[in-house]
């Protein structure tokens, strides 16, 4: 299976926050910007095991070490740092800082009250990413590499790491498109384009649980 990752892009111009001393609200489907250039979507945010404020996005956007800020908001500086990650699964984790990021279960209209199973042929599924918004579709089932599953919703640069949810329930992240032989998404009203390929949270659950990395018990915040 075809798989097109680097749904990231470069920052252009964006209302800057007015003041550097409150603090940002974040939650899944925020823009963010990593290291400065990289534009990419903020996938859920919530607490570990260890009491941290920890967000997660694609890896692809950025590794360990990378900073993160909020996009339009960054006057307010550097907000939180990628910790670890996983390029097999594309994800990273982000700790933010307490005092300077307002976790939200809902942002910009797009909530988040939990994690869900990994969705079966036929449910619909959302998603919410800081370039096409938010887009609906049928899900197709699982991808043929291990930990992904097959979507109907737009993705475009900027996307990356876009949080998928069925009933409002995190059920994924967008990685990429499924195929670059097939139509992009244009306007998401349209679903003539080649489907997103979605990184299971369980999957990326399992795997940080199974390691003992920061972001180990994920919970996101309640909605």
């Amino acid at each position: 299976m075809a798989m097109v990752a680097l749904l990231v892009a470069v920052t252009g111009s964006h209302p800057r926050a007015a003041a550097a001393d409150v603090r940002i609200p974040l939650g899944g489907g925020a823009g963010i910007v990593v290291n400065g250039d990289t534009m990419c979507t903020l996938t859920t945010i919530g607490g570990d095991a260890a009491g941290d404020l920890i967000g997660f996005t694609s890896a692809h956007c950025g590794g360990p070490g990378a900073q993160v800020a909020a996009e339009g908001a960054e006057n307010a500086g550097i907000l939180g740092t990628m910790v670890a990650g996983n390029d097999n699964l594309d994800y990273a984790v982000i700790k933010f800082d307490p005092a300077k990021v307002t976790p939200v279960a809902n942002f910009n209209g797009f909530l988040i009250s939990g994690i869900g199973p990994d969705p079966a042929f036929g449910e619909i599924a959302c998603k919410q990413g800081r370039t096409t918004g938010n887009s609906c579709g049928v899900t197709w089932g699982m991808g043929q590499t291990p930990g992904t599953i097959v979507m109907q919703v737009c993705g475009q640069p900027g996307d990356s790491g876009a949080p998928v949810t069925v009933n409002n329930q995190l059920v994924g992240m967008i990685h990429g498109a499924f195929s670059d032989n097939l139509p992009t998404c244009v306007i998401k009203y349209i679903p003539l384009h080649t489907p997103a390929v979605v990184m299971s949270f369980n999957a990326i659950l399992a795997d940080i649980n199974a390691k003992h990395r920061p972001g180990a018990g994920f919970a996101p915040l309640p909605g």
